[in-house]
């Protein structure tokens, strides 16, 4: 792999993740599994990130999937244990992740979108799961997601006919947050960046968390029973910033986040 196929970039609490292979519209490598892991991994374990973007350098794709010329049939495209990109399988992860989609959103690139927490899109963006098409199916999440992202019958006719989903359907389907025109994508990133930036890092954490975990619950009552005793509940309450916003607000001043 060359070594600027990933590119990664801190900056403001924010961490950027961009996928630089234009030439084979960023079509995924072993080599780049491995960059990508390591890429959340970082963002992971650093306190003062708070954000990450996943992009692509180029307008034409965000990711068209995994690279089948590199593709061993008996083997895979082997990637590390938190799965596809670094992502699809990392459970954990508690701090917001937003992919931002211009041009082809295939595959496992769509996948790899799905497994992000906003998806910001261009107008232009195209999604789909073609797997069908080549024999195969969507392994890294992307069945799974989409179905519980939009609904089985929503999910079944893109899921069985392989057929691609404009980013205009996409928004209605419930699969992208929102779509701007392209000349419009960075701002529109940007901003809501600051808006998430400007609130409590541990409340943001807690909320994604506890969302998160709501979904495998019972029932709402179960959901709303529960989740004191959430860990990440836990966290916030007890933390100075789970009272520096009350505090802030008596005392008619900004407040300061600590992230503790």
């Amino acid at each position: 792999m060359a070594a600027q196929d990933v590119l990664v970039e801190a900056h403001g609490g924010v961490f950027t993740i961009t996928l630089n292979r234009p030439a084979k519209l960023n079509a995924v490598t072993a080599e780049m599994h491995a960059a990508m892991h390591e890429a959340f991994e970082k963002f992971a374990a650093d306190s003062t990130l708070h954000i990450c973007i996943l992009r692509s350098a180029s307008e034409r794709a965000f990711c068209v999937g995994s690279d089948l010329a590199a593709f061993d049939p008996e083997r895979g495209l082997p990637y590390a244990e938190t799965g596809y990109a670094g992502l699809a399988e990392r459970y954990d992860l508690d701090k917001p992740v937003i992919a931002v989609v211009d041009g082809l959103c295939l595959g496992g690139g769509f996948e790899l979108a799905l497994a992000c927490d906003l998806i910001i899109a261009s107008s232009r963006a195209r999604f789909g799961l073609p797997e069908p098409r080549r024999g195969m199916i969507a392994l890294a999440g992307g069945i799974h997601r989409l179905v519980r992202q939009v609904g089985m019958k929503r999910a079944m006719l893109p899921l069985l006919t392989g057929e691609s989903i404009e980013a205009e359907e996409a928004l209605a389907m419930g699969v992208v947050s929102r779509m701007v025109a392209p000349e419009s994508l960075e701002a529109e990133v940007e901003a809501i960046c600051s808006q998430i930036l400007a609130n409590a890092p541990l409340a943001v954490r807690a909320t994604k968390a506890i969302a998160e975990w709501s979904i495998d619950q019972p029932g709402l009552a179960a959901a709303m029973a529960g989740q004191e005793d959430h860990p990440a509940f836990r966290r916030w309450i007890n933390s100075d910033d789970g009272w520096e916003g009350i505090r802030a607000f008596i005392e008619k001043r900004p407040p300061v986040w600590k992230a503790r």
